[in-house]
């Protein structure tokens, strides 16, 4: 059976909150999916491995508007997809799938406004399947022929952030790696990107940077084995944590502009820390990258470590 999920949001970590209800889809079916999904998900890498994914169809942006709405449906018509999966309350999508003469049509209410990214997608997942859906994302990827030296703690610092009211200062970071470092011997894996360059070259230029290695050269795919191997993950809210998670990594994850009850409490593997004053209350326009406490993160690294 041919069948079609549509997962419009664009980031890593939104790609891997969607997972288990995508699995849980595919099992249901007993049948491989195929994803229409955003570039800037990196689906493509990160679903790989993935013995539920068929393919990976690009959301791209030629698809936006009137003209967009036929390219999609022209793709789409052309491998004559049974069933769709829509996670998301837009009625472009539905019009989409109807014009691509897809029969059977599952989606979100249309024209939701607001809502908690992971309990909506299990209320919609667990109302087809009619059973119970785990919260707990699984990333598959080949089993690698080495793993990182565990005579170090292995920590993957993800300095990283979609824009800078969610980054912790690098400053912090390198405190943190120094601090670490004296009680425990460690690697650090610095996950970040090209973008990231300028935090990259002061962590390593600082006096604990001889004792890291950085992703900004390295695919996203190139990356999943190291996290993998890692003993903790430490940083901000970004798909990095996420990824962490779905690899069976521990996550401190730093919550200082972004909605923790959606994003921090899906996983037994996601600890979360947020500004001082905050308990749950973490949101957009919460700007509290300035009040998050040292010593609470180092507190609970620590206690993660040990």
């Amino acid at each position: 059976m041919k069948i079609l999920i549509i997962q419009p949001k664009k980031g890593m970590g939104d790609m891997i909150i969607y997972l288990p209800y995508i699995h849980a889809i595919s099992k249901k079916f007993n049948s491989v999916v195929s994803i229409l999904a955003k570039d800037n998900s990196r689906a493509n890498e990160l679903l790989a491995e993935d013995s539920h994914i068929d393919e990976i169809i690009p959301l791209t942006n030629e698809m936006d508007g009137f003209k967009g709405i036929l390219k999609l449906t022209s793709e789409l018509k052309k491998r004559n997809f049974k069933k769709v999966f829509i996670f998301s309350s837009s009625l472009r999508y539905n019009l989409v799938a109807r014009l691509s003469c897809i029969k059977s049509i599952y989606q979100y209410p249309l024209f939701q406004s607001k809502d908690n990214i992971v309990h909506s997608a299990k209320i919609f997942t667990e109302s087809i399947i009619d059973k119970i859906v785990s919260t707990e994302p699984k990333l598959e990827i080949k089993k690698k022929t080495y793993s990182l030296n565990k005579e170090f703690k292995n920590i993957c610092l993800g300095i990283s952030a979609s824009g800078p009211t969610k980054r912790w200062n690098i400053k912090n970071y390198i405190r943190l790696a120094d601090q670490l470092s004296n009680k425990f011997k460690c690697k650090f894996y610095l996950a970040g990107g090209k973008q990231d360059i300028d935090l990259i070259k002061e962590f390593k230029n600082s006096t604990i940077g001889k004792n890291s290695i950085s992703f900004e050269k390295s695919k996203i795919s190139e990356t999943l084995g190291n996290i993998s191997d890692c003993d903790l993950y430490i940083g901000n809210d970004t798909g990095w944590a996420h990824i962490s998670v779905a690899l069976g990594v521990k996550s401190l994850t730093i919550f200082c502009d972004s909605p923790v009850l959606a994003y921090g409490r899906y996983s037994k593997l996601m600890f979360t820390v947020e500004p001082e004053g905050e308990k749950d209350t973490t949101t957009h326009d919460t700007l509290g990258k300035d009040k998050i406490s040292f010593n609470q993160v180092i507190k609970m690294a620590f206690k993660l470590l040990n």
